[in-house]
């Protein structure tokens, strides 16, 4: 039997993740864990405080539970990272290099590590980005997950450790709030047309970036953990893709259900970090190896955005 344990469980895609697995390995089996108290329904079932800086106390859980898998996604994201770098590159850099040490250290334990879009930069290829390209990250966020990427490729090829991971495109939820990415526009539109208000969106009406329904992230970051050793051939990360959209394209989506919705554009800071990403990306080697596909288009993520926020 599984006995997972999920870091950085609070965030919006850890916490999603975290009740998917609980959905499908009982609750009992899968561990949610942050450096601070949920304040959801994760409340209610196994919880451990835990500073992923903190090697030590991983292992104690580790111990503890008897883990076989880890879905680590505690992180600083691209937005935030900017306002203190150092502190974004010692968590999310350190904070992997943990978990590849425990698990060097244990061979029954599989790994899955979040890595982003993000670890593009302005030489690459902005239309449908290939799986193997030039990566010059000119963030924070990306130059430590580019360099996580190579760090998971190494633990694998030196020491045998089972770790997979994807390149995640902007995720979209209405469960949870923004996490503090530069992609966050495209949720926070939505609670903006709920409750009647403008939206005055930080990125510019033309700026087009590849985003995602965050249950199809969390059905591909399950799918990928699934699949026997033998299929994963890519150590640092695969890409994967499902829509892609502007901020004009998405308000006149929305504005089709929600006829008072405005919006104008006063882009910021986080303009300059979305014209570094990729438009589209090219997803064919994660959908031949492990039979990746997306399920919902535009169309179907306004819908479901709209009607949850709704409820």
């Amino acid at each position: 039997m599984e006995s997972i344990l999920v870091t950085g469980a609070c965030g919006q895609l850890g916490s999603e993740l975290t009740l998917a697995l609980r959905e499908k390995y009982g609750s009992k089996q899968v561990i949610a864990t942050d450096i601070r108290q949920p304040a959801h329904c994760l409340h209610n079932e196994p919880f451990e405080l835990l500073d992923i800086l903190d090697k030590s106390q991983l292992q104690k859980l580790i111990d503890k539970y008897h883990i076989t898998r880890i879905f680590h996604m505690a992180a600083i994201l691209s937005a935030k990272a900017e306002d203190n770098p150092l502190l974004a590159w010692e968590l999310n850099t350190t904070g992997l290099l943990n978990v590849l040490e425990v698990a060097r250290n244990n061979n029954k334990i599989k790994i899955f590590w979040p890595s982003s879009i993000a670890v593009f930069g302005p030489s690459t290829p902005r239309s449908n980005t290939p799986q193997n390209v030039i990566m010059d990250p000119d963030t924070v966020y990306g130059i430590s997950k580019l360099a996580c990427e190579r760090w998971c490729e190494y633990y694998n090829h030196h020491y045998g450790v089972d770790v997979r991971s994807v390149r995640y495109p902007g995720i979209l939820s209405y469960k949870t709030d923004p996490g503090g990415g530069t992609t966050d526009y495209a949720i926070e539109i939505f609670h903006k047309a709920i409750h009647n208000e403008p939206y005055e969106c930080f990125l510019a009406d033309n700026c087009r970036l590849p985003m995602m329904y965050i249950d199809d992230a969390v059905r591909g970051t399950m799918e990928l953990m699934d699949q026997p050793a033998g299929q994963i051939n890519v150590r640092s990360s695969y890409n994967m893709a499902a829509i892609s959209f502007t901020p004009g394209e998405l308000y006149h989506a929305i504005k089709e259900k929600v006829s008072s919705l405005s919006i104008s554009y006063q882009p910021d800071f986080r303009q300059k970090i979305a014209a570094s990403w990729p438009e589209s990306i090219d997803d064919t080697t994660a959908r031949k190896e492990w039979g990746w596909a997306h399920r919902y288009g535009l169309e179907e993520t306004v819908e479901v955005m709209l009607e949850g926020l709704k409820a």
